[in-house]
């Protein structure tokens, strides 16, 4: 009899765990890992881009981190590496100072980038993606995630991973659109990639989603206007720059 009691409670146990709904993530900070392979920048140019590549590390990579919080989250640089400073010749990498503030309820973002010698305040509303969501699937940060695909600024073709065990509609940069939180990005055509690393179950800082008030403000399409003209004698490297720095 008592055998029998014993293994009823283990099934009524059994039963209410599997009843109960699954555990999800509404508040934390994620660490990405942004890998800019550099040699393939320099491919088409002869020999002098060969003498460079010996000169330089093959990836640059830096780390962010998104701190989320019910509808708003917030991605800018995290933790040094000190291996870019053998790229210091090149100054800053694109995009390597960003700061990206998202309000998922008002669908507004705000975003300090650095282009050079300038300093811009982007507000405008959230960039909207035309996401096509895959079956393919894959553990990123210890997270089940889906892939997706898009396409933006007309050519560059984009994959994203996301998790719905985080049910924030953001990710890293200014990607958002998915149902739930991006893990990966991967962009072929400019040899980037962005992939959390990790998760802190920590309650994100309120001085974090202070309004940026640096830099000289315009929207989308102004930045992405004012760069084409900044850029137009770069040649295919002003495209490559325009695309790293308008994502």
């Amino acid at each position: 009899m008592k055998y029998i009691i014993v293994f009823c409670t283990v099934c009524l146990l059994s039963v209410s765990l599997m009843a109960q709904p699954p555990q999800f993530v509404t508040k934390g900070k994620i660490e990405f890992e942004r890998k800019y392979n550099m040699h393939k920048q320099f491919e088409d140019d002869g020999d002098w881009s060969e003498q460079l590549k010996k000169m330089i590390p093959q990836f640059n990579i830096t780390y962010f981190d998104l701190s989320f919080e019910g509808n708003r989250a917030v991605y800018k640089p995290g933790r040094d590496n000190s291996d870019n400073n053998k790229t210091s010749m090149f100054g800053s990498m694109p995009a390597t100072e960003n700061i990206v503030q998202s309000d998922f309820a008002t669908q507004q973002f705000s975003a300090y980038k650095q282009v050079f010698e300038q300093n811009f305040l982007v507000q405008d509303s959230l960039v909207k993606f035309s996401w096509k969501i895959t079956s393919e699937t894959r553990k990123i940060a210890g997270f089940n995630c889906r892939r997706a695909e898009t396409v933006i600024m007309d050519s560059v073709y984009v994959v994203a991973f996301y998790t719905d065990e985080i049910p924030v509609s953001g990710g890293p940069e200014s990607f958002n659109g998915l149902p739930g939180m991006i893990l990966g990005v991967a962009m072929p055509r400019v040899h980037l990639t962005i992939f959390a690393t990790k998760l802190e179950m920590v309650d994100p800082k309120e001085n974090d989603f202070k309004p940026l008030t640096k830099g000289k403000k315009v929207n989308v399409v102004t930045l992405k206007t004012t760069m084409a003209e900044s850029l137009k004698r770069w040649g295919k490297y002003a495209q490559r720059y325009l695309w790293l720095t308008s994502i």
